[in-house]
């Protein structure tokens, strides 16, 4: 595997790309039965998830998993002032969104309906590759990690829950961490779950 960061990206990105139509429904559906058996999930009422891309895995099927009335939804949208960083914006499925500057479909931002990450419980996030100790390599804006980077500081709870969501193609060995990366409480694919604490390996035929 390369190395350089950036040839690391595209081929990681070119793996998850090959995957089929087929390929890529069945890894979301068996996700979706492997966060449904994790706790946290279960008990989180407030959860940020993603509209997939470029091959990404999709979350979208959890949102359709019962109980769907105890659970709010939320997709990150650009920050109108604070460059670099995310809001989140309750959403349900129907409700209208719009391109933002880098072609991302975003919801309407909405007085009432935009939340800070403080205020959620779970962050399901996308993520190019990842490591057996939950780091990740990310599309390389940061984003993601300067709008979370407070759970880094020292003494605040661990909230939100962050867990990534990848195809089992996107795993590599090692990925050094840098002192900006926020690291995962957990990483799912479509045939294991991997804990940051005490990395923790859950087969698909163990989630039936």
């Amino acid at each position: 595997m390369a190395t350089d960061p950036n040839d690391l990206r595209r081929r990681l990105r070119s793996a998850r790309r090959a995957l089929s139509r087929r390929e890529q429904r069945r890894h979301a559906a068996s996700v979706r039965r492997l966060l449904l058996r994790e706790l946290r999930v279960r008990k989180s009422r407030n959860i940020a998830i993603y509209l997939a891309a470029d091959g990404e895995l999709d979350p979208m099927p959890l949102v359709f998993a019962p109980p769907t009335g105890r659970r709010s939804w939320h997709l990150p949208v650009l920050h109108p002032h604070r460059p670099g960083r995310l809001w989140f914006v309750r959403w349900r499925p129907g409700d209208p969104l719009r391109p933002n500057r880098f072609g991302i479909p975003e919801p309407v931002l909405r007085k009432g309906r935009i939340r800070h990450a403080r205020q959620l419980d779970l962050v399901l996030l996308p993520l190019v590759g990842f490591d057996d100790r939950c780091h990740r390599i990310g599309m390389g804006g940061g984003f993601y990690d300067r709008s979370l980077a407070f759970l880094g500081d020292p003494g605040h709870p661990r909230r939100p829950r962050l867990i990534g969501l990848a195809h089992a193609c996107q795993h590599v060995a090692s990925i050094p961490p840098r002192r900006w990366d926020i690291p995962l409480d957990a990483v799912v694919t479509e045939t294991r779950v991997y804990h940051r604490r005490s990395p923790t390996l859950v087969h698909e035929g163990d989630a039936a």
